[in-house]
């Protein structure tokens, strides 16, 4: 029996396909505002932040008002810039084994509520769900109160409970919540940074992930 009896998901880059799109959508706002550029490798780095926090880590030395105006373009681009950004392969099918197995299912993501709702609806993925945390309702990545947030929700130890993640940021918050990590390569951050916050293992997509998770 896995030891193991809660497991939460990062969404962009883990869930969803949607690290080009963010990388673009953020692009289009830094040229908007004339703001110097940036390579797209280090945007994707900041994915899994919470917005203003990913705004002052890509600028640290612009003033509140201009981060505050990239954080405000950046959404304008994103709504007017209509994307549907795709699942991973076997992103649904590993969410419905999980709920068949019985595991509380979390989600901890940066995204807003309002987007989260949105994509937990067009995926049809929202009534597998326990428990769901997002930047704009609790500190951003990697501070623990997401995590903590769900593991109380349904009342689950640090111990019994697993974070799935593709960056740093989600690993990082495992290990502050005092909770186990699974990395996974296919989204913002690589193998190497994944490996510095010592999850459980790294897999490489979501399939791998299913036979991992049906192992233990």
């Amino acid at each position: 029996m896995s030891r193991y009896q809660l497991i939460v998901f990062d969404w962009d880059g883990t869930l969803m396909d949607s690290t080009g799109h963010i990388v673009n959508c953020m692009q289009q706002a830094i040229t908007r505002l004339a703001l110097p550029s940036l390579e797209d490798s280090a945007i994707s780095h900041i994915i899994g932040l919470g917005l203003n926090e990913a705004v002052q880590a890509l600028y640290p030395e612009i003033d509140v008002e201009t981060s505050e105006q990239l954080a405000n373009t950046y959404r304008e681009v994103w709504l007017t810039t209509p994307y549907e950004t795709p699942l991973f392969d076997n992103a649904f099918n590993l969410v419905q084994y999980l709920s068949e197995q019985s595991y509380f299912l979390g989600v901890a993501t940066g995204k807003s509520r309002r987007g989260l709702d949105k994509v937990l609806k067009s995926t049809s993925l929202g009534s597998f769900f326990h428990a769901t945390r997002c930047a704009d309702e609790c500190h951003s990545k990697p501070h623990p109160q997401m995590l903590e947030e769900v593991m109380d929700f349904v009342g689950v130890s640090p111990k019994e409970t697993l974070m799935i993640g593709d960056t740093e940021y989600d690993l990082q918050m495992a290990n502050n919540a005092g909770a186990d990590s699974l990395g996974i390569s296919h989204g913002a951050h690589g193998v190497e940074t994944l490996l510095a916050c010592q999850p459980q293992e790294i897999v490489i997509d979501l399939h791998h992930a299913q036979q991992w998770l049906s192992n233990l």
